[in-house]
């Protein structure tokens, strides 16, 4: 099948090489030529496993192509997928302007029937508008699908080609089958495509992700609750995730959520609904706890160095808001790592892929070091934000002889209070009793 994806951000990229890896003929399109360039000579802009094998493979192979003429994507494909970016606007809404946009200039290019699939995440509604901008700007026939994406960073990959459901927004029997034979081949081992119309596939979305951040924003609060009543969150969790009507995802308590889905997406939930006049009091409640969260974990270090804060040197491990990807966008880290400048602390951090991006988000206020181990010397204390495989099993020795006092802050609980306290370590989790 000919294929289409405008955009070549996490969801464009990813969506473009799994489909041909499938065996489909992809145009990538887009407007910043310096990416499509550096995607022509072999650079992939983003951290994602599997992606850089899967898209070098597939352009090998002359299935995967680059460019920056849109009219050449339209001509050479049936079905074109949008997967631009829609950021948040300053009123917490969703900004689509790249989607209708690109809608609008598609529309100029149709010459034969295409279908339209929405790949972006995108408020109720916009199917709509997308429908009406382009039948103002052509006669040509033309079918519109809302298909959101259900992609994890750090599993993108994973995730196309073995998903748990996919969404296809479309009432019309021919296009359902259409996307059903498109997406054939992820579904061997589950048949798990839902049709729906679109409206509801584009709430589905909205609806998904606000669900799982409200697990998450749930667990921070009840560790905050363990933490007064002398509780162990991860004992807590565990029982609660123990419960078939419960299950153990997305109950992890740490130091918040961030990237480019979450926060975003409920801040998005809270504007529809304000629109509609509906009060989305739990996606409210959502949003302020993750707030809390960061704030209650930064104060937490900021209170222990209040007497010499403006002397404090700590070693940060994790800079991405979450393992196996380079995004720091609204990234825990980041905000943390804000407050602590602001009391005049020197940082020395270390993150596997995030260094560079990080360092540009907190304009180059922070030093970046290529080793974990290094960043330790002479720092006051260890804190840890993000979950990296590497920090997992790290050699506690180690850690203890190269602090000026052996002390970590762990935002993931990443380890055993009593391990730690083998090693003659202070430390400091979420939602349990600090170990002294």
């Amino acid at each position: 099948m000919k294929i289409c994806v405008v955009g070549v951000g996490y969801v464009g990229l990813v969506t473009a090489g799994c489909l041909a890896e499938a065996g489909n003929d992809v145009v990538c399109v887009d407007n910043d030529q310096k990416k499509i360039a550096d995607l022509k000579s072999g650079a992939i802009p983003i951290y994602e496993p599997g992606l850089t094998e899967i898209v070098k493979h597939n352009e090998e192979l002359g299935r995967l192509h680059f460019t920056t003429d849109l009219k050449f994507g339209v001509d050479n494909s049936l079905i074109i997928f949008l997967a631009v970016g829609t950021p948040s606007a300053p009123d917490g809404s969703c900004d689509v302007s790249a989607i209708l946009s690109v809608a609008a200039d598609i529309a100029g290019h149709l010459t034969d029937y295409r279908i339209i699939a929405t790949k972006s995440t995108v408020p109720v509604g916009t199917h709509k508008k997308v429908t009406d901008i382009i039948r103002s700007k052509t006669k040509t026939a033309f079918d519109y699908v809302s298909n959101p994406e259900f992609l994890k960073e750090g599993a993108a990959v994973e995730d196309f080609m073995s998903p748990d459901r996919i969404i296809i927004g479309t009432t019309n029997p021919t296009v359902q089958k259409t996307m059903r034979q498109l997406y054939s081949p992820f579904m061997r081992r589950r048949s798990r495509i839902l049709f729906m119309d679109p409206a509801s596939a584009e709430m589905a979305k909205y609806a998904a992700n606000t669900m799982l951040a409200t697990r998450i924003s749930f667990m921070n609060e009840i560790s905050a609750l363990c933490e007064k009543l002398g509780a162990d969150v991860e004992l807590v969790r565990q029982g609660i995730g123990s419960d078939s009507r419960v299950g153990p995802a997305f109950l992890f308590p740490g130091v918040g959520f961030g990237g480019s889905c979450f926060p975003k997406d409920v801040r998005a939930l809270i504007h529809t609904g304000s629109e509609q006049g509906v009060e989305m009091t739990i996606a409210k409640s959502v949003q302020q706890v993750n707030v809390n969260q960061q704030e209650r974990f930064a104060k937490r270090i900021t209170d222990y160095f209040r007497d010499r804060a403006d002397k404090t040197t700590l070693a940060v491990w994790g800079l991405a808001f979450k393992a196996k990807t380079d995004d720091v966008r609204e990234s825990p880290a980041i905000y943390c790592i804000e407050k602590f400048l602001e009391c005049r602390m020197k940082i020395m951090a270390y993150d596997p892929a995030a260094g560079s991006a990080a360092l540009t988000a907190l304009d180059g206020k922070i030093e970046i070091l290529q080793n974990g181990y290094d960043v330790l010397d002479d720092a006051d204390a260890l804190v840890i934000f993000t979950d990296w495989q590497e920090f997992r099993n790290p050699d506690f020795g180690v850690i203890a002889a190269k602090l000026k006092k052996p002390v970590i802050f762990d935002g993931r609980n990443l380890y055993e209070p009593d391990v730690v306290k083998k090693a003659g370590i202070e430390y400091y989790s979420i939602g349990r009793a600090p170990v002294l």
